[in-house]
């Protein structure tokens, strides 16, 4: 049925970094969930007036809900695929993430107010009555709603869009929730056990979680996530394939919105190549860049030292302190500046964010050892954090 519905309703559907064919695969899981949503907020209501239920009542205004949320998705795929403007220079993207924010919240809203009914329930229990019609909406309503789920996380999947991945979440949350709703109109029937409150509640924890997570999924790319450790990788190894290029560092990639990426870097040369080879070098290198990540690139030119012997060996001291602290640890830019009573050896000092040691420690260690190898030796260390 996915398949169909893409093969029926998307254009260049393999365009996948076309912003235009990005927004139809938004546009066409919006409108699915509003339609499925509506459909399934009549049949578990007709389902909960017949039986009184407010497990069911409850499930069907959270359907409502995601009906709702699905407009905001829609709304949110529109507007993200607005162009760049004077004021927003790098497009709407992330007015995506604020969509997928916004079904949410709303999720969290519609578990608190089923909370709130639950609770009640079980205060001030009412007669619910079995009706087999109930229980065939409520088996539909857990199959269409699998569907669901399985068909908003291949489009996620396919076009990297937090809102559908949080969306096909709560799907799948949304067939827990009813399965519950189910077991407790069926232990009804043939236990005569009335647990329709217990059961509410259990549904606004599934949903309250489902919005928790959908949440922290949204909210973490509005603020800044470190870029994925095998995107960082290729970039690197792109920018390394090219025989002037002799390292890379400080690689930073913002997101502005899935399809709008922007990527710095600096990428070391010997001092003493041609300096219009090398500039004609980087512009190349930022253009294949472009083109392979769908994004811009930005490379800064770092000139380092590389037929000095005594630069070449103290590198090679300096490198060998650095890892006996630990084997994450690296070093970059570096250069040795000679003085009449000492030399300056001068490095960037990579340490990641899950290093356990105290920079301080770290730093103070290396000119130490620094010292004890070479007295006329001094250390000016730049610590540089890192994410990979």
């Amino acid at each position: 049925m996915t398949e169909l519905l893409i093969s029926a309703f998307i254009k260049n559907k393999d365009d996948l970094k076309n912003h235009k064919v990005r927004q139809a695969y938004g546009t066409m899981g919006g409108a699915v969930g509003i339609f499925c949503n509506i459909f399934l907020f009549a049949g578990k209501l007709t389902a909960g007036i017949l039986t009184g239920a407010i497990s069911i009542t409850a499930d069907a205004f959270n359907n409502l809900s995601d009906a709702a949320s699905s407009i905001i998705t829609l709304v949110g795929f529109h507007m993200a695929g607005r162009p760049a403007d004077k004021n927003h220079p790098f497009g709407h993207g992330r007015i995506e993430y604020i969509s997928g924010l916004l079904v949410s919240l709303a999720i969290l809203l519609m578990g608190f107010e089923l909370l709130k009914s639950s609770v009640n329930k079980i205060f001030s229990p009412e007669d619910i009555m079995f009706r087999p019609v109930s229980i065939g909406i409520l088996i539909v309503s857990i199959l269409v709603k699998f569907w669901m789920s399985a068909f908003n996380k291949k489009v996620g999947n396919l076009i990297d869009s937090e809102a559908m991945k949080a969306t096909a979440t709560d799907s799948l949350s949304d067939c827990i929730a009813t399965t519950a709703v189910l077991g407790g109109m069926l232990i009804f029937r043939f236990a005569g056990i009335n647990v329709d409150g217990y059961v509410g509640i259990l549904v606004a924890g599934f949903v309250m979680w489902a919005g928790f997570g959908a949440a922290k999924d949204t909210l973490s790319p509005l603020l800044g996530t470190a870029p994925d450790v095998e995107l960082v990788e290729n970039i690197q190894n792109e920018v390394l394939n090219n025989e002037l290029i002799v390292g890379v560092h400080d690689i930073i990639v913002h997101d502005y919105g899935p399809g709008r990426r922007m990527i710095s870097l600096h990428a070391e040369v010997p001092y003493n190549v041609d300096i219009l080879e090398a500039h004609d070098v980087i512009d190349n290198i930022e253009y294949h860049l472009m083109h392979k990540f769908n994004c811009d690139a930005t490379i800064h030119m770092d000139p380092v030292v590389t037929d000095d012997e005594e630069t070449n060996e103290a590198r090679m001291m300096v490198e060998k302190i650095v890892k006996e602290c630990g084997t994450e640890l690296s070093i970059h830019d570096f250069r040795m500046v000679e003085g009449k009573t000492h030399n300056n050896l001068i490095f960037d000092l990579v340490v990641p964010y899950e290093c356990d040691q105290e920079v301080g420690d770290i730093t103070t260690y290396i000119r130490k050892e620094i010292r004890r190898h070479r007295e006329n030796y001094f250390a000016v260390i730049k610590v540089d954090r890192s994410y990979i």
